[in-house]
């Protein structure tokens, strides 16, 4: 791993070395070329502008120009050019450290450890109140003897208290995280699985996870503008305008769309080729066809194609209106034009360019994303896009998933470029009620996320990138898909295996019916702890009844360990709606059930014990009686709190 670390060329004591990125500091004076990675924040000094490949950070997935004067970040790629750069930040100070320090800082406690710690206070503070009180009454009232006295509270204490209730969840959680690995999702915090039934909002990063991340073209939008020309000599223009070998974005969406990528240099000779520059914005080939003469092809950003015209004034204006009409659906322009060359004319002269036509690129949806958007809204789950992208593009992108086209600028989130039906709006009302948020950082999705969860919403993220990691770490519900980086890996909940994000539904429908297992022994369990502590607390008291210490394995056995073999294999209804905790419902039902079973228990032992209702006389016979009555008691409360007879009731109902 040592030497797997980044290297950087930089300048020291006049002479240039290679160090380890690690040894940077600001101020060195680096070296940045083709292929390199930036190993820390640096402004560039003079020389030629550099491409830069930033999607690892923002998710953006064309290139951009940085020049002389920029900042470039650490973690980018350059994709072309060759400068020199002064180093302005190091380590956590950085923009990717600041997001990585993010996921490092944050440390929250999941809504499932919540509920199953009030649950267990409670039965652990109404069963020490009663231990106080029956050790006042015993001890100090009817000056019961100390050894008999200590085994009636030793029953009390650990036949009431629900021991059993970690081992029975861990169980549930385990056999439902077996479900979901074989639909390919990996659950890295089992307590995730019971966070996902309450998740209401869910926020999607755009590119490479509700996207492809790879550019295409559609054929049946290519503008043409020149007589006597199909769309299939369009892409053919814009292929030969291409690189054939070491592909960048672009080219690899052109040269993609031929049947065979050797027509782009087929039949012709090659004369000179003109690679992508920052400033001109466009690539050009000089070639002769196999009838000797000489042709020149070039494609790129419209603006710049445009000024190679001489009827610019003339025909630019329909061509600002087909790439206004593309851009309002999000759909980016590549132009493509031609020129006759004169035998031995220079290499900037020839006839006048003829703009050939307009080819929109996008970024297509996954094959599944809007079929799960769809399921997942009807599944009451809100969703909202978090993308680095560009407004128009994330709102064509909503608009095709149908997730709503309700969206901002991330300048929006600090009170800039709002329109005036937002403007009063307070920055977390915004951000509930937008579908989503174009243009943002690390930062911004964190805060996002974080905004979210004060409005009371179990948030969830779906991400890929190092972009993405923060808010996957601050959300309550992290979710990696499959072609995720390490870094969103790590910081995830879950982790998905497989392409696509149809399983996440799977997911949210499994994670409901755990839920409902959960509640279902929650209550079970509040029931033992009244039922038990009442019931039994009452017989030692008012009949002065001394419990063999026998009648703890019996408790034990029947309320906890036929208890562990069955809930977790409840036949239950997954909600159609995000499940929340009900405490005051968990502990009134519980409570009730325990009453009305403590009141049965006390019923049934004053007629065998005061009453001839029973012949028989009082002796082993009566205990084996009274276990059969608890075992009873146990097996009616198990069925009144299972998932099953709940939906069968419902179902009746």
């Amino acid at each position: 791993m040592a030497r797997l670390a980044p290297k950087a060329k930089v300048l020291r004591d006049g002479n240039w070395k290679e160090e380890d990125a690690a040894n940077l500091v600001p101020g060195d004076v680096i070296s940045v070329k083709l292929g390199d990675i930036i190993p820390a924040d640096a402004r560039l000094l003079e020389g030629d502008p550099l491409t830069i490949d930033q999607s690892a950070l923002t998710g953006e997935s064309l290139t951009i120009s940085k020049g002389p004067g920029d900042c470039v970040y650490s973690g980018s790629t350059c994709k072309q050019g060759e400068i020199q750069a002064v180093v302005i930040a190091t380590g956590v100070q950085t923009f990717l450290g600041r997001a990585v320090h993010l996921v490092d800082t944050t440390n929250q406690v999941g809504q499932f450890q919540k509920i199953l710690t009030a649950v267990g206070e409670y039965c652990i503070c109404s069963i020490v109140l009663g231990l106080i009180a029956e050790i006042i009454v015993m001890f100090a009232i009817q000056h019961r003897e100390y050894r008999t006295g200590l085994n009636n509270l030793l029953v009390l204490l650990i036949g009431g208290i629900p021991i059993a209730m970690p081992t029975v969840l861990s169980v549930t959680m385990a056999i439902g995280s077996q479900r979901l690995s074989l639909q390919g999702v990996i659950t890295k915090r089992m307590s995730a699985i019971v966070d996902m039934a309450g998740m209401d909002l869910l926020c999607c990063d755009k590119t490479g996870t509700l996207t492809l991340n790879k550019l295409t073209v559609d054929k049946n939008l290519i503008e043409i503008f020149a007589g006597g020309v199909d769309v299939d000599t369009v892409v053919l223009m814009a292929a030969r305008a291409s690189q054939v070998e070491n592909l960048d974005v672009i080219d690899a969406a052109i040269v993609g769309m031929l049947a065979d990528p050797k027509e782009a240099r087929a039949d012709i000779q090659e004369v000179h080729f003109l690679p992508f520059d920052p400033t001109g914005k466009r690539t050009a080939l000089t070639y002769i066809d196999s009838e000797g003469k000489m042709h020149r092809v070039t494609k790129g950003a419209p603006e710049q194609i445009l000024n190679l015209l001489h009827n610019k004034s003339k025909i630019g204006r329909k061509v600002n209106a087909v790439i206004n009409k593309f851009a309002e659906r999000g759909l980016r322009s590549l132009a493509v034009a031609y020129q006759e060359v004169p035998e031995g004319s220079k290499e900037s002269s020839g006839s006048p360019w003829q703009f050939i036509g307009l080819i929109p690129l996008f970024d297509p949806p996954i094959h599944d994303s809007a079929e799960t958007i769809r399921r997942a809204l009807s599944l009451g789950l809100g969703v909202k896009m978090i993308t680095g992208d560009q407004l128009a593009i994330a709102k064509e992108t909503g608009r095709r998933l149908g997730m709503g086209t309700n969206m901002y600028p991330s300048s929006a989130l600090s009170g800039q470029d709002r329109d005036e039906s937002i403007v009063a709006l307070p920055v977390d009302e915004l951000i509930e009620k937008a579908d989503g948020f174009a243009g943002v950082f690390p930062e911004h999705k964190y805060e996002i996320v974080k905004h979210l969860q004060a409005r009371n919403h179990i948030c969830g993220m779906i991400g890929n990138g190092v972009n993405d990691a923060p808010a996957l770490k601050k959300a309550d519900i992290g979710i990696a898909v499959a072609d995720a980086t390490d870094a969103a890996r790590s910081a995830a909940d879950i982790v998905l295996t497989e392409p696509g994000l149809n399983v996440i539904i799977t997911a949210v429908l499994i994670s409901r019916a755990i839920f409902q297992r959960m509640r279902n022994y929650m209550i079970y369990a509040v029931s033992i702890t009244i039922h038990i502590g009442f019931a039994f607390r009452l017989l030692a008291l008012i009949w002065q009844f001394n419990f063999p210490p026998l009648m703890v394995l019996i408790i034990a056995i029947l309320n906890d360990g036929a208890i562990i073999m069955t809930i977790s294999k409840d036949r239950v209804r997954p909600s159609p709606h995000p499940e929340r905790w009900n405490l005051i419902q968990i502990f009134v039902t519980g409570s009730i059930l325990g009453g009305y079973l403590a009141m049965m228990t006390v019923i049934f032992f004053w007629t065998a014990y005061q009453t001839d209702f029973f012949p028989v006389i009082w002796t082993e016979t009566h205990y084996a009686t009274f276990s059969v009555h608890l075992a009873f008691q146990v097996l009616t409360k198990r069925m009144w709190t299972t998932g099953e007879n709940l939906s069968r009731q419902c179902t009746c109902k």
